[in-house]
């Protein structure tokens, strides 16, 4: 299960009988969940007009920093080669130092083994409302990033697509400079020029009958099958100049297509070198050389800001954690917060238990919790949103995006 539960209760006698309590409650008698403190760091509180507007401010800062990792995790996906199978690996996030090496760990042993990030959120120095301001400046900030790298690539990436699109396509469309050679053609004459007709497949008859009396002065038995594909085939034939605009006219009323296109070997070649060009820009980003994985900047940029986009909203979810305790339980700050993992088909039983456990702490709540929504007017307050702990979810399954 990669979902968890970030709660709080009031300290007890001490937070470690908090602690206890819940550990026992939820492994006994069927193990319900893993259970594992939830560190944050002694933070400013400030006055209850302040604490109540950041506890709004925070809701949507949750939502907007977790849309943005989404988005870079949704991102690389489509970046990567076999973007599913290669996203999990990537979704990683950053585990603090071991000696002078950074350590990259998956997303939930970051959650379960969480500690605040004293340098670049400093609780003695910063205020929640300092700390959630840097975080959203941050996350803005990365988003406009995403957007502008993500247009880039997208354009590289889709000029790509047509290029390749022009030379894979139907003989109507696609680029016709790799089905011709040099001798196909009449070449530097005055007087003559050798056009290109796509035909279906089901008019070949029709053309060898009619093309010579199309228009005046089409050189006789000088069409050829140069190309075909699953409908369509390309003949080449030769006229003088001066009947190509009537020739092109009959063409069209009887259903065969002339195609635009001068043999022009400079051309040719540039179009090719262009095509390599960009396909070279794109694989800059991701290639694969002697099965050894080579990751571009861009992949090495969508990590580095997936991390940090990650750790960012993990953060949040603390923040929130702390006003909403302090909010709900009171002065002297003394509550303790735990990550509950709930175990495959136990939710259900694990609420009761919690419930059970907490009701204590709001009787309405408890209620609530369990049974039925609340419905008042103008406002809306569903069993999924107020328990009489403290309650915030954090789901993991990032790799499984709907991509």
């Amino acid at each position: 299960m990669s979902e968890f539960w970030l709660i709080s209760a009031p300290g007890e006698k001490t937070c470690q009988q908090t602690w206890e309590k819940l550990k026992t409650a939820t492994s006994y008698p069927n193990s319900l969940s893993t259970n594992y403190k939830f560190h944050i760091p002694e933070l400013k509180v400030g006055t209850l007009d302040v604490l109540l507007r950041l506890s709004d401010e925070l809701a949507r800062l949750d939502s907007f920093v977790e849309s943005v990792a989404k988005k870079v995790a949704r991102y690389m996906a489509n970046v990567l080669e076999n973007g599913r199978d290669k996203l999990q690996e990537n979704l990683l996030a950053d585990g603090g130092k071991v000696y002078v090496f950074f350590l990259l760990v998956d997303l939930i042993t970051y959650i379960t083994r969480f500690q605040w990030d004293m340098a670049k959120y400093p609780p003695h120095t910063q205020s929640p409302k300092s700390i959630s301001e840097i975080i959203s400046k941050q996350v803005t900030q990365l988003d406009k990033d995403l957007n502008s790298r993500a247009s880039a690539y997208n354009n590289l990436k889709g000029n790509l697509e047509n290029l390749e699109k022009k030379n894979t396509g139907s003989l109507l469309t696609r680029n016709l400079a790799n089905l011709v050679q040099k001798e196909d053609f009449i070449l530097d004459s005055e007087y003559l020029i050798t056009l290109l007709v796509v035909v279906s497949k089901t008019a070949y008859a029709d053309w060898e009958r009619k093309y010579e009396t199309l228009a005046e002065m089409v050189v006789p038995r000088s069409s050829f099958p140069l190309s075909e594909d699953n409908d369509f085939g390309l003949f080449s034939v030769t006229l003088f100049r001066k009947a190509t605009d009537d020739f092109k006219l009959k063409a069209r009323e009887n259903k065969f297509t002339v195609r635009d296109f001068e043999y022009n070997e400079e051309e040719m070649r540039a179009d090719k070198e262009e095509i390599k060009r960009i396909s070279k820009d794109k694989n800059k980003q991701y290639v694969t050389f002697c099965y050894v994985i080579v990751q571009g900047p861009l992949v090495r940029w969508l990590k580095v800001n997936f991390s940090e986009a990650f750790i960012a909203w993990i953060h949040v979810k603390a923040l929130r954690i702390f006003v909403e305790s302090v909010l709900r339980y009171g002065l002297p700050v003394n509550f303790q917060a735990m990550l509950v993992q709930p175990k495959k088909k136990t939710m259900k039983k694990l609420r009761e238990v919690l419930r059970d456990l907490y009701k204590h702490l709001d009787a309405t709540a408890a209620f609530n919790s369990v049974d039925v929504a609340m419905n008042v007017p103008g406002f809306q307050l569903s069993q999924d949103d107020y328990y009489p702990y403290v309650y915030y979810k954090i789901d993991c399954n990032l790799q499984y995006l709907n991509l």
